[in-house]
């Protein structure tokens, strides 16, 4: 299998943090957003962004900015989407997506997910964890999708779908199981609370 290209999914509205890029904002010395490019580019071919807007506020970055092409914030899917259709023109296989407000997320986490697909002979792999019941929760936004499924999944957004689980289970979802020791990798900034929280685990990991 071909290396996948990664899109990092910044198409949300942040209205928990007020509106605007929440990726823009710092943790420690640089963006949230670079965090997450740090994290995700040294294990894709070529790595984009998903934002709606101005492309140009994200000039510092070097990035290929894809916007949504269903409108009116269709979430997470309509990135994933738009992220397919990109892959298409580069001639790739599958995309690998992650958040722009999660940047603690595994660094081996593409190699995870392409193995969790193959293994489990699915084609899209989510990154999941277990909870205090011992129960495995999924991360939709953290997953591996075949571009050979993007022309169904428009026809779904198009018909009203916007639950990510809702489209993807259709087609059979592989888990890649991730620890949460000693705090859950998957942890995203939402609010001012979580910022403060994520600054004392990166204060913690230095």
């Amino acid at each position: 299998m071909k290396a996948p290209l990664g899109v990092i999914l910044a198409g949300g509205e942040s209205r928990r943090m007020g509106g605007g890029d929440k990726c823009l904002t710092h943790l420690g010395d640089v963006p949230l957003l670079t965090h997450v490019i740090e994290r995700l580019e040294p294990q894709v071919a070529e790595l984009s962004l998903n934002a709606n807007g101005d492309p140009v506020r994200f000039s510092a970055f070097n990035l290929t900015i894809l916007g949504d092409t269903i409108e009116g914030f269709a979430g997470p899917l309509a990135g994933v989407l738009a992220g397919l259709d990109w892959a298409a023109e580069q001639g790739a296989d599958h995309i690998v997506t992650a958040a722009a407000d999660t940047p603690f997320f595994p660094a081996d986490i593409v190699p995870r997910l392409l193995l969790a697909s193959e293994t489990e002979n699915l084609p899209i792999a989510m990154a999941a964890t277990p909870n205090e019941a011992g129960k495995v929760m999924l991360h939709p936004v953290f997953g591996l999708w075949p571009v050979a499924l993007r022309e169904d999944l428009r026809v779904a957004l198009k018909g009203g779908v916007r639950k990510v689980i809702l489209w993807a289970d259709v087609h059979g979802v592989a888990k890649a199981v991730f620890p949460t020791d000693p705090f859950d990798p998957f942890f995203n900034v939402n609010t001012p609370g979580d910022l403060a929280q994520a600054r004392a685990f990166l204060a913690a990991s230095a």
